[in-house]
């Protein structure tokens, strides 16, 4: 790949993101290469770059450790696509934040969750997990903020039901680091009853994986 332009490959439809980013991983001018990238006004360089480095994040966090700060600023885009990769490599570099640079944004990571956009919140609750894996003393608060989906204000009531999905999958990826257990268990319990079978269903193996009776 040293020989062939590296965006270029990357703006390629169809080309091998994934082989792309463990190319670079170990090349830190390959890497800002493609962070420089994101800021194109082309959309298969931009979106393409994106791509790549979110791979990186979650192949090899360390390498793109040392860019946190640019992934950070996308939580402020006026275009949604890059800021879903924001998100979701700053929950993948939750697991190299040795310098709690997370935890000094968490709020506004989390802000999403309140709406009204239903997919911008089902990537922050997806990364909000991950974070909170990582980062167990973190469980708590992300915990209360992962319950407001309950009553969050999205574009229809089954926007908020596919978010209460995503949230079942959430919980169960930290419920042991979780302390307050029971208000989770509440509302999974709630889930019961709701009227998308995908959750129901959802709510029913997480309540007999805790090993707790139906109410």
């Amino acid at each position: 790949m040293k020989n062939i332009n590296l965006i270029g490959q990357i703006a390629t439809k169809g080309s091998d993101k994934e082989a792309i980013a463990e190319e670079i991983a170990g090349d830190p001018a390959q890497i800002e290469e493609v962070i420089e990238g994101l800021n194109s006004k082309k959309a298969s360089i931009k979106f393409g770059c994106g791509k790549v480095l979110r791979i990186l994040s979650e192949k090899n966090p360390k390498a793109l450790y040392p860019h946190i700060g640019t992934f950070i600023k996308l939580l402020d885009s006026d275009n949604n696509i890059m800021k879903w990769e924001g998100i979701h490599v700053i929950g993948n570099l939750a697991r190299v934040d040795k310098d709690k640079k997370i935890d000094v944004i968490l709020n506004k990571y989390l802000k999403p969750i309140d709406g009204p956009v239903m997919i911008t919140a089902a990537n922050v609750i997806g990364g909000a997990a991950r974070i909170a894996a990582a980062k167990p003393y973190l469980a708590e608060r992300i915990a209360k903020a992962l319950l407001k989906v309950e009553h969050a204000e999205y574009a229809t009531d089954e926007c908020r039901n596919v978010a209460l999905g995503h949230t079942l999958d959430a919980f169960e990826l930290f419920f042991d680091e979780i302390k307050s257990k029971q208000p989770i268990i509440d509302l999974v319990t709630r889930q019961l009853h709701n009227t998308r079978n995908s959750v129901r269903k959802r709510a029913e193996l997480l309540l007999k994986k805790w090993q707790i009776n139906d109410r």
